[in-house]
């Protein structure tokens, strides 16, 4: 997969926006590049000193300062985060909304920072390791396990060992259905533990 396969493939999917109702605005990146010759997603392991979800799998993400639009405050995040420094013109496109059940609606948009991977300088303040996922470790099925605080199958995607819990592993399983396999899988009705927003 190289950056105009994936902005094709991004280019037929029609992304659901959900009304926010209440809720607070949300974007995360999904930083896609090139580390050796090889495609790799950017995947972040959060700091343990953080007062919210310390230690989870994340992408770099926050909630939208005042003014802000969801494109402006994913690039602004990736910035703060990984210290990559990206315009709107590196957004090849986004996937659906997910409804938080923290109270958040968070917009995932695909950015291409091509071979960047390499200059990534993670803020240890909020990121304690970044992950060069392989297109091969992308792509695998999710496990759905049964919780009963929880009416949703509750989705989780297997990752060296660990488990990734929604919402990172829903935008990773759609990230997967519609990048690799051209399948327009939604996932914005998948369940996410009670640890994640609790």
């Amino acid at each position: 997969m190289d950056q105009r396969t994936l902005t094709d493939a991004l280019r037929e999917f029609r992304p659901v926006e959900i009304p926010l109702d209440g809720r607070r605005a949300a974007a995360i990146a999904i930083p896609v590049g090139v580390l050796r010759g090889e495609p790799v997603v950017c995947l972040t392991k959060r700091s343990s000193t953080l007062r919210a979800h310390p230690g989870q799998y994340a992408f770099p993400g926050g909630r939208l300062d005042s003014g802000e639009t969801a494109v402006e405050a994913a690039l602004r995040e990736l910035s703060e985060e990984l210290g990559v420094q990206l315009t709107g013109d590196d957004v090849l496109g986004r996937l659906d909304d997910f409804a938080t059940k923290s109270g958040y609606v968070m917009s995932p948009f695909v950015v291409w920072i091509g071979d960047g991977v390499e200059a990534i300088h993670p803020n240890p303040d909020e990121v304690a390791h970044v992950y060069a996922v392989t297109l091969d470790e992308v792509d695998v099925d999710p496990i759905f396990v049964s919780d009963p605080a929880v009416e949703e199958p509750v989705v989780q995607w297997p990752f060296r060992g660990a488990l990734v819990h929604a919402p990172t592993a829903a935008v990773l399983h759609q990230f997967r259905e519609v990048a690799l396999h051209a399948r327009h899988t939604r996932v914005a009705h998948f369940g996410q533990p009670v640890f994640a927003w609790r």
